[in-house]
């Protein structure tokens, strides 16, 4: 069972001044529709990853980078195919309905009590799309593809952020669901709490904290400071 895999590792005394929440995965429960989609795409194209390769090598990372990771660097579709995978994905999510239950009730319960962003390697559109749908509209900031040069593991995404919320860097928390998230939050100086379901408890290890999902109880718990 997935049970919290280390619920007393995090016990810092610090104040939580900002939540800043991974999309895909983490507010989105979608990586499964993302590995079907990229497949689809990649089928296309002449070189389908299995399930275990997309989720081993390439979920967390950003859309441009995934298609650069699998396909190389320079591929005259690249556009073409980063086109397509916005357009079946809001086909297909553009609903809301990718966004449980506990996890909006989580977010609902911390809007208003501490600024709230998105850092996600997915474009814009998509991620408002989508939160919209589920009634989200309540993030402070939304940091997308659109606004990086580089993506996870980088951590310019969490960066700026910051500097869009002004807040401390020592009192933010990110919560992530992938191995790249978790390296791009830890390489900004954030603390982490990792999410199961998208990557195995050994590989999210760098995290200050793994938990079996995000919800309620979560939220009270980092903001009970």
């Amino acid at each position: 069972s997935r049970s919290t895999a280390s619920s007393t590792r995090m016990r810092d005394p610090r104040l939580v001044a900002a939540l800043l929440f991974d999309f895909n995965g983490t507010l989105s429960d979608d990586e499964a529709l993302q590995c079907a989609i990229f497949r689809e795409l990649f089928a296309e194209h002449g070189r389908p990853p299995s399930e275990k390769e997309y989720f081993e090598e390439l979920a967390g990372l950003s859309d441009p980078e995934i298609v650069e990771r699998w396909l190389g660097a320079g591929h005259p579709a690249a556009d073409e195919m980063l086109e397509a995978r916005v357009l079946r994905y809001r086909e297909r999510a553009g609903d809301g309905s990718t966004v449980p239950a506990h996890v909006r009730e989580a977010v609902l319960r911390a809007a208003g009590r501490v600024p709230l962003g998105v850092v996600s390697g997915a474009v814009r559109t998509e991620v408002e799309t989508v939160l919209k749908s589920a009634s989200l509209d309540v993030f402070n900031v939304i940091v997308s593809a659109d606004d990086v040069t580089r993506g996870k593991p980088d951590p310019e995404g969490y960066l700026l952020a910051l500097d869009r919320l002004g807040v401390p860097l020592e009192g933010a928390v990110a919560i992530e669901d992938s191995p790249p998230g978790v390296t791009a939050a830890k390489a900004a100086g954030l603390r982490c709490v990792a999410v199961l379901g998208t990557a195995p408890p050994e590989r999210l290890g760098e995290a200050d904290d793994i938990v079996a999902r995000l919800d309620v109880a979560l939220v009270d718990r980092l903001l009970a400071g």
